[in-house]
């Protein structure tokens, strides 16, 4: 028998969220607000983070990265979250962008890219939706013509995550557009190559402080090493990323819910109505009981799906949608929820809860909305692949 404790974090995992946490408390949440209300690129967190080494935690010790599993990954994105979502799409966006790179690509392009992105050189977006490519990310309308030593890309990718700032961009393009998916590749597309540029920040409900844009692709000639593996795999490689990054959205989901909560449970402690606080009146304190269980649940949930990202379990695909699509929604119930007690004062900028609540929704829409996920558990379900465990 071991010593260690049945579904409790590890002590190496346990200090990874104080020493997150400590950073955040001290560079992000203070910043978070005026991010917020200025719709700016969060560089105090940004700095903070590569400062901390928690901008790109996922990136293996031989690139030059802090090698985190993929839990201590969700615990930095959580914890981030926790004080600023749009801060936490830096490490969030940063493996995205980069794990088609990490399942796919040769020791040499690896090598090349992801020691940059951990050197803080640079980092890495994720180019998958067009226009025509949300949900049917397999209509893609981007190509990429083999032109000797090159490849000649031509397209428009829409609600590129920090577009502009990334310095890398994984870009799926079609090869041979007769395949569909199977003639759909993957690329590395650099933001000073030319006839590269990106349109004006898309105004959004939430998450202002981490820029989205299109990005257009003019006759843009790269060296064909910089195709991620091997043509026609792309597709495969995206959606294998994303069966890994939905559940680093789902520790997004669970930090933005865990911030409200906290900051909700604070108030009513302080809020005077009636001669007492208004913790005291029961059916606030149901609200918080419902809160508090289901944000717990969210956690458990994640943390078993991180486990399962991190060992490549046959399961992972099933968990990944389904940490992402509960969370997500337990995000978007409880901050709500929490501007409800916060009353008037939640439906202010002077609070941050409204702001969470913004933030949360995006939670339920972006790396495939709920809906898709609820297809994608179904299939799973009746293709028998899902553990008892």
């Amino acid at each position: 028998m071991t010593d260690y404790p049945l579904y409790a974090l590890s002590e190496e995992h346990q200090a990874i969220r104080e020493a997150v946490r400590e950073i955040c408390d001290a560079k992000v949440a203070p910043y978070a607000a005026e991010v917020d209300e200025e719709a700016r690129y969060p560089r105090e967190a940004a700095k903070a983070l590569l400062d901390g080494d928690f901008h790109a935690p996922h990136v293996a010790e031989e690139y030059g990265g802090a090698g985190a599993d993929a839990l201590a990954t969700c615990l930095v994105i959580e914890e981030i979250a926790r004080a600023d979502v749009s801060a936490s799409l830096i490490p969030a966006v940063n493996k995205l962008g980069s794990l088609p790179l990490i399942i796919g690509g040769s020791e040499e392009l690896k090598r090349k890219y992801l020691t940059k992105l951990a050197a803080g050189e640079g980092g890495f977006s994720y180019c998958l939706s067009e226009p025509d490519a949300g949900s049917d990310a397999a209509n893609q309308k981007t190509r990429a013509v083999r032109d000797g030593d090159f490849y000649v890309l031509n397209g428009v990718k829409r609600w590129i995550t920090n577009a502009g700032e990334s310095e890398f961009y994984t870009v799926l393009a079609s090869t041979d557009p007769e395949k569909r998916s199977r003639g759909i590749s993957a690329f590395i597309v650099e933001k000073s190559d030319e006839g590269v540029s990106f349109g004006a920040p898309e105004k959004k409900l939430g998450i202002k402080g981490s820029p989205t844009r299109e990005v257009y692709f003019d006759n843009v000639r790269i060296p064909a090493d910089r195709l991620i593996g091997e043509e026609g795999r792309g597709f495969e490689y995206a959606m294998a990323t994303l069966d890994h990054t939905r559940v680093t959205i789902a520790a997004q989901a669970v930090g933005v819910a865990q911030g409200a909560l906290d900051y909700a449970i604070g108030y009513v402690k302080e809020r005077q109505q009636f001669g007492k606080a208004i913790a005291e009146f029961q059916g606030l304190q149901f609200m918080l009981a419902d809160m508090g269980m289901k944000v717990e649940a969210a956690r458990q949930l994640t943390y078993a799906a991180a486990g399962r990202s991190e060992r490549g379990d046959a399961d992972l695909t099933f968990f990944g949608a389904s940490a992402k699509c509960f969370a997500s929604d337990v995000a978007m119930e409880v901050t709500t929820n929490a501007v409800q007690l916060l009353g008037g004062y939640g439906f202010t900028r002077d609070y941050p809860v409204e702001r969470m609540m913004r933030d949360a929704k995006i939670t339920q829409i972006y790396e495939g909305t709920n809906q898709v996920q609820r297809i994608v558990m179904a299939r799973q379900l009746l293709a028998g692949v899902q553990s008892e465990l």
